[in-house]
């Protein structure tokens, strides 16, 4: 019995997929710079394609587009790394103090705890004990992290990648984006080209609306937390705030990391003083405000169409099955596959199979 169309087509998308997915994994190691390359070129394609019609040519307008880029980045590089640095040093350091101290401002809200349920909160000794021993573990844990990946040729390669190769590579795919999106073209299945255009169109308005979208989120909510809780006077307020807003990608986690770490810094500094802790407070609720009324709302929007849980586990499973790579391309792969999953729902919908013999 022959083998029909159908499954045959699917076989071939099945391999293809295989095959695909192979080759992330066995060439994990080295994907990175070519894969930072890629998401930088999409995000600046808009930019070069508006060059363009200012009359400059591609490839003009593609090496005014990666200098300014390479300029820019390296320049917020040298203005925010030595700061940051310097207070992650620090914060380091004092991490034991400062735990112990919010531990102390904390231990008297928990007596009532203690009275009720025979709850013993533990005397500021042993969170002092306990602290310090925490922190001698995680210098141990960070040293021994950067000896392991100083050894590790591949991770000093990613580097050098990052550094050299990216540009590189951002350049050339910003210069040569429509001849490889007019070959891609070229190549489709007639039968369903005109299918794979319309679910190419729709992946790339989502995948665009929300990585240009939360990128900008990101980027604004890490400096409106560090510039605010730098003008309140909380220590660490940069390294802080640049840390709720650079992992605000992750829904609901950033400002949740941030104000958990703000709050406790604040209960080490700022009592008897408790005004510091307010503010330090409405820090948070105005960022979390101005995100939620303004900034996600007009940056994203619900055009987006990815379910906020659907993020996290895809960005856990990037992570997890190809490190940061994959935490890179998780979001662009969900997105893509929302789109898949809604384009074959809406075709069950309207089969027989879904309304049934007797309403065909």
């Amino acid at each position: 019995m022959g083998q029909s169309p159908a499954l045959g087509r699917w076989l071939f998308w099945f391999v293809v997929a295989a095959v695909v997915l192979l080759l992330l994994w066995l060439l994990n190691d080295i994907l990175l710079p070519f894969v930072v390359g890629m998401v930088v070129a999409y995000f600046l394609d808009p930019v070069v394609v508006r060059l363009e019609r200012a009359r400059l040519s591609r490839t003009m307008a593609t090496s005014v587009v990666t200098i300014v880029a390479v300029l820019a980045a390296v320049g917020i590089v040298m203005a925010i790394l030595p700061p940051l640095f310097g207070q992650i040093q620090s914060l380091i350091t004092s991490a034991p103090e400062y735990i112990v101290k919010a531990m102390g401002r904390i231990q008297p809200l928990l007596e009532p705890l203690r009275n009720r349920l025979g709850f013993d909160p533990p005397s500021v000794h042993d969170l002092q004990a306990e602290a310090t021993q925490w922190a001698g573990k995680g210098l141990a844990f960070a040293g021994g992290l950067v000896g392991a990946v100083a050894e590790r040729g591949v991770a000093i390669i990613n580097l050098l990648g990052l550094l050299f190769i990216t540009p590189v590579v951002t350049f050339y795919l910003l210069r040569d984006w429509e001849k490889l999106m007019a070959a891609i073209d070229g190549t489709l299945p007639l039968d369903h080209a005109d299918t794979i255009r319309k679910l190419a169109r729709e992946s790339n308005a989502a995948i665009a609306g929300y990585m240009r979208g939360q990128a900008l989120v990101c980027l604004s909510l890490g400096t409106f937390y560090a510039i605010g809780l730098t003008l309140v006077g909380l220590q660490f307020g940069l390294v802080i705030g640049l840390i709720a807003g650079a992992i605000s990608f992750i829904p609901f986690v950033g400002t949740f990391v941030g104000a958990v770490m703000a709050l406790g810094m604040a209960l080490a500094q700022f009592p008897p003083e408790w005004m510091g802790v307010v503010k330090v407070a409405v820090v948070f609720l105005l960022g979390q405000t101005l995100e939620g009324n303004f900034l996600s709302p007009k940056l994203v929007g619900d055009r987006v169409g990815l379910h906020p849980v659907w993020i996290m586990f895809a960005l856990l499973a990037g992570g997890s099955l190809f490190g940061f790579t994959g935490v890179l391309i998780a979001v662009p792969v969900a997105a893509v596959l929302g789109v898949i999953v809604r384009h074959f729902l809406a075709r069950y919908r309207e089969s027989d199979l879904y309304r049934g013999s007797a309403n065909g």
